[in-house]
């Protein structure tokens, strides 16, 4: 009799049946395009009955609404093969309507196909294009071929040809134009970020090394923060000299109120912001070599003009002087002339003291509002760095390990700037010797040098950790010149670097290594807060190692550096219920030196000393890797060995005691050579719990002192008989005891 079959598992099942819904989700709309392509090619929109034509339009209807819905809620990230589905379904709607109606494929309704072509260039991938135009070609062959009952090959390859040409040609023409509009608003966005940051430095709201970096295209230079408080600030001073521009214009009926103000270089004047009536404004660099506007930069006083005669140069007019009067007022910067505000007429009419003094105290209200825009930037970038370095230290200070702290210290610094790569080296002072503790990069470049140690030498690594200085200078680094770890360990060539040494109360901890690949990366707007990141990073380092420390002081002996017995009891509680828990043996070890008190009276504690750490090494020589050794207290050791039984633990024990019993200690007094006693107990024979484990032990440990010593001893129980085996040196057979 045949068996039955095994009924397939629930999981494959759900899985099976998964899977046929996704695939019928991704598949439907162009199944339903072929179906009704299908209809369309047999004559159904012309041969059936106004009924099922209805149904079949609504149906139509209804998908490419779905497809359209869904290419709208995906913002532009549809898949090429959602593009393709809907691309089907209008052709086949386009090849009915025009059937429907004409009757014929090259009726007037036919461009309808062009416009279909049209549309899926300007919204769908190229690839996907060329596929709808495929299908609209194949789908009006296969009409012409099935419904009509007449081909014209060449009229049919007329016609596609113009399709896919239509298609291509529509194609190619409005990606280029896409591209060249996209690089026209690129370009301007470009321009406009320069200009802004022209202003913000001529203001003086841009730091120094902000200033000499330039502006480069991309999320940092458009997107970030710094910028856009930039320009902020930029946009707000313009507002307010512009309402006092306008006020004093429409005041003192002036024809033109303009601000000029000096670049960086101290070479060049520009109108920062004017208010005039005039068409004929000249925007460009005006030089200060000589006229009227270098007079007021050099004398540093008010100079005002009349009855200007039209060949009199106004350096802000492109034409003739349209002017009569004119006076201009320099814009004072603690004693150093910035600016300059310039006032004219058109009339005759001279300026009166007191309208100078009006326009005095607009360059006064400029010049506030300027100081007033640095103050809030400072004040902002002030409380953004705090912010960061509040965030940096809850890190640093959640860090307990050192390779948190590192982990920590590398997110806190991305935070702050800017970089592709970044590594942190500590510097052992007695070793005199560098090490890479962590490393990483995007392009992993430099993840294999953890772990990588050298010498002091020339590199920059190695004068930040003797000059407690940053380097290089700027952040610019030169790999031609400069070495940055050592030269057998590579660097990446990157333009921008920067070393940070890791100071904890003038002591260098080692540094923190950052690498950018974009230009100036390192500039003065984020190299403190970056200093005092690594400050911070310092403090949570030597914290990190004195947490270390103190947990081997907790948990090592400090002679031996053996686990201690606190240690010991916390490792032998969970041993002992995982033996139990997976029924495995577990040996314990006690063993004891010989005659130890005799040693200490005859030879001293520092033999004595000398002797438990010989011992300790003994111990830590034969030990497998999963067992576990510890310094109980005096001269007294225990050692735990999982899935080992009594044959195992004897023989270790035979070992252990072998070899110190060969070990010569060279003393003052001559050479010694010692013994010791062990006694061995295993779970579950000698005991279900650590404490009877141990006490077995111990108590065959006493068997082998009574025995005569340097001897091991096995514990057995055997029903309520008590056992000891020893197993002694010369001969080496057991015997009870």
């Amino acid at each position: 009799m045949d068996s039955p079959r095994a009924a397939p598992p629930p999981a494959l099942l759900v899985r099976a049946s998964l899977g046929a819904r996704r695939l019928a989700r991704r598949v439907y709309g162009i199944v339903a395009a072929v179906a009704l392509a299908t209809f369309v090619v047999t004559g159904g929109v012309v041969d059936t009955t106004p009924l099922v034509q209805g149904v079949v339009l609504a149906v139509v209807l209804l998908l490419v609404g779905r497809k359209l819905a869904k290419k709208v809620r995906s913002m532009g990230d549809a898949s090429a093969w959602d593009d393709v589905e809907l691309g089907a379904l209008v052709a086949v709607a386009v090849v009915g309507v025009v059937l429907r109606v004409d009757g014929r494929l090259d009726g007037p309704l036919h461009p309808l196909a062009y416009v279909a072509v049209a549309l899926a260039a300007a919204f769908f991938r190229p690839g996907a294009t060329v596929l709808v135009a495929l299908w609209l070609v194949g789908l009006e062959a296969a009409v012409a071929f099935v419904s009509l009952g007449r081909i014209s090959v060449e009229a049919v390859a007329q016609r596609g040809f113009f399709v896919l040409l239509f298609a291509l040609l529509h194609l190619v023409l409005l990606r280029a134009e896409l591209t060249r509009i996209r690089a026209a608003a690129r370009a301007k966005v470009e321009d406009e970020i320069v200009r802004l940051k022209d202003d913000a430095r001529r203001y003086r709201l841009l730091g120094a090394g902000e200033a000499a970096a330039p502006a480069e295209p991309g999320p940092a230079s458009s997107g970030a923060p710094e910028d856009r408080l930039a320009r902020s600030s930029v946009e707000e001073i313009h507002q307010s000299v512009h309402y006092a521009l306008e006020l004093l214009r429409r005041t003192l009926d002036l024809h033109t109120a303009v601000l000029l103000w000096q670049n960086d270089a101290g070479t060049h004047l520009r109108i920062s912001e004017l208010s005039t009536a005039s068409d004929d404004i000249h925007d460009a660099p005006i030089p200060l070599g000589d006229g009227v506007l270098a007079a007021v930069m050099q004398q540093k006083k008010t100079v005002s003009l009349e009855r200007l005669k039209p060949s009199f140069k106004v350096p802000y007019y492109s034409g003739a002087c349209p002017v009569r009067t004119f006076v201009a007022i320099p814009v004072m910067e603690d004693g150093v002339p910035r600016g300059i505000l310039a006032l004219d007429r058109t009339s005759e009419r001279p300026f009166t003291p007191h309208e100078e003094e009006l326009a005095a105290q607009a360059v006064r209200y400029c010049h506030r509002a300027i100081q007033n825009e640095r103050v809030f930037v400072q004040l902002e970038r002030a409380k953004v760095e705090q912010g960061k370095l509040y965030r940096a230290a809850q890190a640093l200070g959640a860090a307990l390990t050192e390779d948190e702290v590192l982990g920590a210290g590398v997110r806190a610094a991305r935070e702050i700037a800017s970089f592709d790569l970044a590594a942190v080296t500590v510097w052992d002072d007695e070793k005199k010797m560098h090490e890479v503790r962590a490393a990483t990069s995007r392009g992993k470049e430099i993840d294999d040098l953890v772990g990588a140690r050298f010498q002091p030498n020339a590199g920059l690594v190695s004068m930040v950790v003797q000059n407690k200085f940053p380097l290089p200078y700027r952040g610019d680094y030169d790999p031609s010149h400069q070495t940055v770890l050592t030269k057998r360990l590579p660097w990446p060539k990157m333009p921008s670097l920067l070393v940070i040494p890791l100071m904890l109360h003038d002591r260098v901890l080692g540094t923190l290594i950052l690498g950018a690949s974009r230009r100036h990366a390192f500039g003065e707007s984020v190299r403190p807060t970056l200093e005092v990141l690594a400050s911070h990073l310092a403090v949570s380092l030597a914290n990190a190692r004195m947490v270390a420390k103190l947990e081997t002081m907790a948990t090592t002996d400090g002679m031996t550096g053996l686990l201690n017995k606190r240690a010991m009891l916390e490792q032998a509680e969970q041993k002992v219920s995982s033996a139990k828990r997976f029924g495995r043996k577990l040996s314990v070890l006690v063993t004891d030196i010989d005659f130890f008190k005799r040693v200490n009276d005859t030879y001293g504690h520092d033999i004595g000393d000398m002797v438990i750490r010989g011992l300790g090494d003994v111990l830590r020589r034969q030990k497998r890797a999963t067992d576990v050794v510890a310094r109980f207290g005096g001269e007294e050791f225990v050692v735990l060995c999982e899935q080992t039984d009594e044959a195992g633990a004897m023989l270790l024990g035979e070992r252990i005691r072998e070899e110190l019993e060969k070990t010569v200690f060279h003393t003052p007094n001559g050479k010694l050579s010692v013994t010791c006693s062990i006694g061995i107990a295993t779970l579950p024979d000698a005991g279900g719990d650590w404490d009877t484990l141990f006490k077995s032990a111990d108590e065959a440990l006493y068997t082998s002192k009574r025995g005569g010593r340097n001897r091991t001893t096995l514990f057995q129980k055997r029903g309520s008989e008590v056992r000891m085996h020893a197993q002694t040196p010369a001969p080496p057979a057991k015997r009870a005891i």
